[in-house]
């Protein structure tokens, strides 16, 4: 990895420790420095302020398995292409920075109108748009009946995202979430089954 990226991706796992310990406002750019061990204007050659920051952490925790290439092609496969997406999406939601800093992001969201513009941007279009390019292959390929891709895709995922925060919320109360452990997969066999042809 080249200096500058390692760098950069220091800044941003230095600021998931900070955010996730003290909040976005306790966070500062000159706390997110020290903890990476450079200057204050050093941050500024990587990101342009701290919400540039907070973006790439949120791409991180929202981030999409598969790019469009390669979502076209697998997307053929139907069903087991859906499983692939969600054990990526689990392996995420089970780790455990990650879903430390999803706990302060849920906070953040209703208090930072350029935070929730930049998740609606990395869950919409991102994450729908490319499921509903997907379920698009499918419906070509005979795979599953025909209907709105994009409603699909939304139908797909609306229940990951409770799942994580059921997840969260099991965490912060100490309890067990062997439960959950296969709720994601389960997901997918049911999903399948209601959009599947014969």
């Amino acid at each position: 990895m080249p200096k500058q990226e390692n760098t950069k991706q220091k800044i941003v796992e230095a600021a998931i420790d900070l955010i996730a310990e003290q909040g976005y406002k306790g966070a500062s750019v000159r706390k997110i420095a020290r903890a990476v061990g450079i200057r204050e204007s050093a941050i500024y050659n990587h990101y342009e302020n701290k919400e540039a920051i907070l973006k790439s952490i949120i791409g991180q925790i929202f981030e999409t398995p598969f790019e469009m290439k390669e979502i076209e092609e697998k997307a053929k496969r139907g069903k087991p292409f859906l499983r692939e997406f969600i054990v990526a999406y689990k392996l995420v939601a089970f780790d455990k920075k990650k879903e430390k800093l999803f706990r302060v992001l849920i906070n953040e969201l209703f208090q930072n109108r350029a935070l929730r513009e930049s998740f609606l941007q990395e869950f919409h279009q991102k994450d729908i748009k490319r499921l509903s390019q997907a379920f698009f292959v499918m419906m070509q390929e005979g795979l599953i009946r025909s209907d709105d891709p994009m409603f699909m895709a939304q139908e797909f995922l609306a229940p990951l995202f409770y799942f994580r925060l059921q997840l969260s919320l099991t965490k912060i109360d100490k309890q067990s979430t062997t439960a959950l452990s296969t709720i994601f997969e389960r997901h997918v066999d049911f999903f399948w089954e209601s959009v599947k042809i014969g």
